[in-house]
């Protein structure tokens, strides 16, 4: 491998939008995600309902749903 071409790694925190961080190994100074394995539904057996932007009550608004 040539020197001086390749970015510095690093180990670096991870945060979660749930407020969970961990530390992993990056080229990035920080990472942020929105899911991570503490609430992720596939690891916790919990189905969690994520509405966005209101786009359950814009449906519901729509098609006269209750």
């Amino acid at each position: 491998m040539k020197k001086g071409i390749h970015p510095e790694y690093k180990t670096v925190k991870v945060t979660c939008a749930c407020g969970n961080t961990f530390e992993t190994g990056s080229v990035s100074d920080e990472i942020r995600v929105e899911i991570c394995s503490e609430c992720h539904p596939f690891f916790t057996g919990k189905q969690k309902f994520v509405d966005k932007g209101g786009r359950v009550d814009k449906f519901k608004k729509k098609y006269n749903r209750d």
